[in-house]
């Protein structure tokens, strides 16, 4: 097999031949057709998540077949096409595994940051933490549904029921999540850095009745806010936009220390929250939600040996919706 391996935070990756992996009890090798980038890879990456594994192969947007599989698998079959998230695997015994709440685990493993993850041509994972794709015939197309489009999902959980819904950094996640919010009838607001005018432009060819600057305030009230963007100045921005008793949803794993604000913005009930990793249950509700919504995603390929220059693309901003990789 060949990988793109991340050797020390904050260098280039290095592509490396490995012998094939063997999958374990309960696990499964997967052949990868598609992986998309994520901007967590690049949290990974830059260091800003210090505590993974080292050497690491990231990667956690993964569809492929299934190759081999090892003792006590069952639920998947040879060639099956399956898709890998994050969360890898959980303890199952914790108090949070003990009341559905798997995402908080206190013993987790995640892919492409404490286990090796899909910057390759196969990758182990374990059985009950892949989730089958019959239906989405597009392997890259798929990919970025796999992270963009379940902690989008989430944060859409945590957001609740409003009708008006603000998306703060219009990248891989809210692409995708703005063509759920529009299927269910609901209006986006999107906000994008300041003059980027592309950005906003596919936020209004998505749907969105109203695509500005982060700074702005939107022309209504917002029943709550999605920050995707990791940036902390961003949270009283949108607290401000909000309505009383309305939520701000940090969806991201790393962001940018929050600046102090005022009490009276977060006053009358308007409340903060943060998402952690995602549930297999949220890969079951989106993976069903995103075909009869008719999610597309707005996809950049690259090959398996430009996952350098994929990952600056994305930092830089390059290119709207996801980036991909194909082995």
């Amino acid at each position: 097999m060949k990988a793109m391996v991340l050797k020390a935070r904050r260098t280039p990756l290095v592509l490396e031949d490995r012998p094939d992996p063997v999958p374990g009890p309960g696990e499964i090798c997967v052949e990868i057709e598609a992986c998309a980038v994520c901007r967590t890879d690049l949290h990974v990456v830059d260091g800003d998540l210090p505590d993974g594994k080292l050497p690491i192969v990231p990667g956690h947007e993964i569809v492929g077949r299934v190759t081999a599989t090892g003792d006590d698998v069952s639920s998947l079959k040879f060639s099956q096409r399956v898709g890998i998230p994050w969360l890898g695997h959980t303890c199952g015994q914790c108090e949070y595994c003990a009341t559905e709440r798997e995402n908080l685990c206190d013993e987790p493993l995640f892919t492409g940051y404490t286990r090796d993850g899909g910057f390759a041509t196969h990758v182990i994972a374990d059985a009950d933490f892949a989730f089958p794709m019959e239906g989405f015939d597009d392997p890259a197309a798929a990919a970025p549904l796999m992270c963009a489009g379940l902690i989008g999902w989430r944060s859409l959980k945590m957001a609740g029921s409003g009708d008006r819904i603000g998306l703060y950094g219009f990248g891989a996640a809210a692409h995708i999540l703005i063509q759920v919010l529009t299927w269910q009838g609901r209006e986006v607001y999107a906000f994008t850095r300041d003059g980027d005018a592309a950005a906003q432009a596919h936020a209004r060819s998505l749907g969105a009745v109203w695509a500005g600057a982060s700074e702005e305030r939107p022309p209504e009230d917002l029943d709550a806010a999605i920050l995707f963007a990791p940036v902390g100045a961003l949270v009283p921005l949108a607290l401000r936009a909000v309505k009383k008793g309305g939520r701000v949803v940090c969806g991201g794993i790393h962001m940018s220390d929050i600046p102090a604000f005022p009490y009276h913005i977060l006053w009358e009930e308007r409340k903060l929250l943060s998402v952690a990793n995602l549930t297999r249950e949220d890969a079951r509700e989106f993976l069903k939600v995103a075909p009869e919504a008719g999610v597309k995603t707005n996809i950049t390929r690259y090959p398996l040996s430009q996952a350098n220059e994929a990952l600056d693309d994305l930092r830089a901003g390059r290119f709207q919706g996801a980036a991909v990789l194909i082995p």
